[in-house]
C-alpha cells in the first residue's frame, strides 16, 4: 500500500466512517495511529486540511476583533484563538492569564534595578483628590501611553479605595498608602486582579522595572478646598481629570464660604508648594524666614519674594491647614547613599 494511500485510509479511518481494521497490517499504520490527531468533526478538519486556523474570513474577523479589544500582538491572539478553540471570551482570558505569567516572571528577572523615573498622577473627583506615583528606569518609558495608563489604573483604585472608606467627616481626613499597601487594592471594575498583577502587565509589555511607589489621599467636608498642582502637567489621554507630572501637590484651605477664585487661589498654594518644599504649614504669627525657612507661611511666597506666603494669603478670606507634595523619584539617592 501506498504511504499517500495509507494516510487517506487513516484519516478515513479517524473520522469514523470506516474501521482502522479494514486498512490491515501495513508498515505506516502503528505510526500514523500514534501521530495523527483525532479529528472530531467537518470543521475540525478543514481547519488541519487547510493548514492554518485562520482559513475562513470570519477566522480572520475574530482574531482582529480580539487585537483591538486587548491590543496584543496579532501572533499572540493567533494562539490564544487556536488554544481556546475560537472562543472569543475565553481567548481574552487566556492571553491575559499568558501576559501576567511572562509579566511576572520578567518582574523577577528585572527586581532591583533603579526606578528613578516615572510620573505623579492627580485625581481629583467630588470631595476625594488622590495623589499617586509610579516609577520606571528611563524617562523614555514614562512617556509611554502604556505606562501613563498603569499610572490611571493606580489613581483610579486609589480613588476607589479611599471612596469606600465610610467616614463621618466634621474636618478633613488624609490618608498615606506605601507600595505594598498601594500593590493589593483591587485593580477596578473593569480589571481582574490586584493592581500588582496591573504591574506585572505592563512589566512584560515595556521590559522595564516598574514599582507602584505611594498614594495619598484627601477627603474633605463642606467648608474645606483642596487646591492642587502638577508640575510639566499633561492630561491622560483617556480621563479627562486625571493630570499627570514629575511633582504634585495638593494644599488644604478651611473657608467660610465657597469663593469663585479658589482654584487660582490652589493651583498658585501648589506651585508654591511644589517650588518652596516646605515641611510643616506654620502659623501666621511666625516671623517671616528667608530662603532656608521649612514653615509653608513663613516662607517667602514663591511668585513675590517680597511678601511671605501667609501674607498673600490672608487678604483672600482662607486657612491653609494642610499640604501634600510627591516628588517623582525623591528618596532614591539616599537609598543609593544607604
Amino acid at each position: 500500500m501506498s504511504l499517500l494511500r495509507s494516510l487517506r485510509l487513516c484519516l478515513v479511518a479517524r473520522t469514523g466512517s470506516c474501521p482502522l481494521s479494514a486498512l490491515g497490517p501495513g508498515p505506516f499504520l502503528p505510526s500514523l495511529q500514534a501521530g495523527l490527531p483525532l479529528l472530531q468533526s467537518p470543521q475540525q478538519w478543514h481547519i488541519f486540511h487547510s493548514g492554518s486556523w485562520l482559513s475562513s474570513a470570519s477566522s480572520k474577523e475574530l482574531l482582529m476583533k480580539l487585537r483591538r479589544k486587548t491590543g496584543y500582538s496579532f501572533v499572540n491572539c493567533k494562539k490564544a484563538l487556536e488554544a481556546c478553540g475560537g472562543d472569543l471570551k475565553q481567548a481574552e482570558s487566556w492571553l491575559h492569564k499568558q501576559a501576567q505569567k511572562e509579566g511576572w516572571s520578567k518582574a523577577a528577572r528585572l527586581h532591583g534595578r533603579k526606578t528613578k523615573e516615572g510620573l505623579i498622577g492627580l485625581l481629583q473627583e467630588g470631595d476625594t483628590t488622590v495623589l499617586v506615583e509610579v516609577n520606571c528606569e528611563t524617562d523614555f518609558v514614562s512617556r509611554n501611553l502604556k505606562f501613563q495608563q498603569l499610572v490611571q489604573q493606580v489613581a483610579l483604585g486609589t480613588l476607589l479605595h479611599c471612596q469606600n472608606l465610610k467616614d463621618q467627616l466634621s474636618t478633613y481626613s488624609k490618608g498615606f498608602l506605601n507600595s505594598s499597601e498601594l500593590s493589593e487594592l483591587p485593580a477596578g471594575p473593569e480589571r481582574e486582579g490586584s493592581l500588582k498583577d496591573q504591574l506585572a502587565l505592563a512589566i512584560g509589555k515595556l521590559g522595564e522595572n516598574m514599582i507602584l511607589k505611594r498614594a495619598a489621599w484627601v477627603k474633605v467636608p463642606a467648608g474645606f478646598y483642596v487646591g492642587s498642582y502638577v508640575h510639566g502637567a499633561m492630561h491622560s489621554p483617556s480621563l479627562n481629570n486625571l493630570v499627570l507630572g514629575k511633582y504634585g501637590a495638593l494644599v488644604i484651605c478651611e473657608t467660610s464660604e465657597l469663593k469663585a477664585n479658589l482654584e487660582d487661589l490652589g493651583r498658585r498654594l501648589g506651585q508654591h508648594v511644589v517650588g518652596m518644599a516646605p515641611l510643616s504649614v506654620g502659623s501666621l504669627d511666625d516671623e517671616p524666614g528667608g530662603e532656608g525657612e521649612t514653615k509653608m507661611l513663613s516662607q517667602p511666597y514663591l511668585l513675590d519674594p517680597s511678601i511671605t506666603l501667609g501674607q498673600y494669603v490672608q487678604p483672600h478670606g482662607v486657612s491653609v491647614v494642610d499640604f501634600v507634595r510627591f516628588e517623582c523619584g525623591e528618596g532614591e539617592d539616599a537609598a543609593d547613599a544607604e
